[in-house]
């Protein structure tokens, strides 16, 4: 706090903050990668209004709202293959909590129940957000310091980045045998692996091989083991599907989404099985195998109309169809980055990227970290009209699905000569 930069939102419009000292600024970051359809956007704007006139809160603790079951239902329809039965919480990281003690719960009441599956394998460099379980499974090395003693230690498997792999080896073949291994071995103490899938956002927009993500869920059927996808990043168009996980055709156990469930409007989270897992915990209340987890504001209605208005927004327009053009767009324009000696690699899926700036190209060692070098692009970019954030040293871009094409040649521009500015700036 002691290094806080003051900025104060008083209104938005679009992909466009006003701050209290007048300053207009691009969401180059999407409210931290959730904003969707940009602010104030008339469909979800309504419908919470409207919503507002009905209920503004039940309880889904032997209740539900007529909202709610609606978006229940959308969420079947349009998330992958037979994902049917969800939770609702009110942000990613208790969608994640919800998921891990859903697989644990599911292995002591499957038909066939194996309760010495009580572990998770969790990939290097992993974030699943701030809880204590999202914590442990997370590969943050500070965080795993300093919160050791209240923290639960998952098998780690690797860190699979296309931009650090040895040169001379498949990076697919290369990750993938590590994983083999890996479940090969502690296969009957694993309840589930946990995944990011395409793209781990907050590890610095590490970018996956092709492939890895469809032969991670061939393994865990293979050796019995749930998969559960963390797809509170990726989820809702910004890879260019509406889910990362089709682009490689994969249907995870358990899917975990927040972030743009409701637009980047309210607070809201979804943990979705498939019926396999549901089934487990369908029996009387007498066999006490319900899912022993439970949050007030679950389900909220008005966040759940906002999320309706919101995948309705998906139907009625080609927003994802465009990612990727936009993307490509962006890219482009960043591309010249490509021969700064500082700039490392630029990657990412659709409109998810990330610029790494390296103290040397050839060795790829970073810079020291005490010189904030990220921190100061941003600064340096805010000063040009474009709010971003970085990840240490990688300089995020995550627009709004619905920036257009002269908004995002706007942040390309303030962060090409932000980046340009700071490293000149270098001794």
């Amino acid at each position: 706090m002691a290094d806080f930069d003051p900025i104060v939102v008083r209104k938005a419009d679009g992909c466009w903050l006003t701050t209290t000292d007048g300053r207009r600024l691009f969401d180059g970051v999407s409210s931290l990668w959730c904003n969707v359809h940009g602010h104030r956007h008339p469909k979800i704007d309504a419908a919470i209004r409207d919503q507002l006139d009905r209920v503004a809160h039940v309880t889904t603790l032997g209740m539900s709202a007529e909202t709610t079951e609606i978006l229940a239902t959308r969420l079947a329809e349009v998330t992958p293959g037979d994902l049917a039965h969800t939770f609702f919480s009110s942000d990613g990281a208790s969608a994640v909590e919800a998921a891990l003690k859903m697989a644990f719960q599911y292995w002591r009441q499957t038909p066939m129940p194996q309760p010495e599956k009580t572990q998770f394998l969790a990939l290097g460099g992993a974030y699943h957000g701030d809880t204590t379980g999202a914590v442990s499974l997370g590969g943050i090395e500070y965080f795993h310091q300093l919160f050791a003693p209240i923290l639960f230690s998952p098998i780690r498997g690797p860190v699979p980045c296309t931009y650090r792999v040895p040169e001379e080896v498949d990076p697919l073949e290369f990750y993938l045998s590590q994983f083999r291994e890996l479940l090969h071995d502690h296969h009957h103490q694993l309840a589930a692996v946990v995944m990011e899938p395409l793209v781990q956002g907050a590890a610095g927009m590490i970018t996956h091989p092709v492939g890895l993500l469809s032969a991670v869920r061939e393994l865990c059927d293979e050796f019995n083991v749930l998969m559960v996808v963390d797809e509170v990043a990726t989820g809702f168009g910004r890879t260019g599907r509406l889910f990362a996980c089709e682009h490689e055709s994969v249907t995870p156990d358990i899917l975990c989404l927040g972030k743009g469930l409701t637009g980047g409007y309210l607070p809201m989270a979804a943990t979705i099985a498939r019926p396999h897992v549901f089934d487990a915990f369908l029996a009387p209340a007498t066999d006490s195998k319900q899912f022993f987890h439970g949050h007030t504001f679950s389900g909220n209605p008005l966040a759940a109309a906002a999320a309706i208005a919101s995948i309705e927004l998906f139907d009625e327009t080609d927003l994802v169809a465009s990612v990727d053009q936009k993307a490509n767009h962006l890219r482009k324009r960043l591309s010249g980055l490509l021969n700064h000696p500082n700039v490392g690699d630029i990657r990412g899926r659709g409109l998810m990227v990330g610029i790494e700036i390296v103290a040397d190209r050839e060795t790829k060692t970073p810079f020291d970290s005490n010189r904030q070098i990220g921190r100061n692009v941003c600064r340096a970019a805010v000063d040009r009209g474009v709010w971003v954030r970085p990840l240490t040293d990688v300089i995020v871009a995550m627009p709004p699905l619905v920036a257009t094409m002269e908004e995002l040649d706007i942040l390309a521009s303030a962060v090409i000569e932000s980046i340009e500015q700071v490293l000149d700036q270098q001794p």
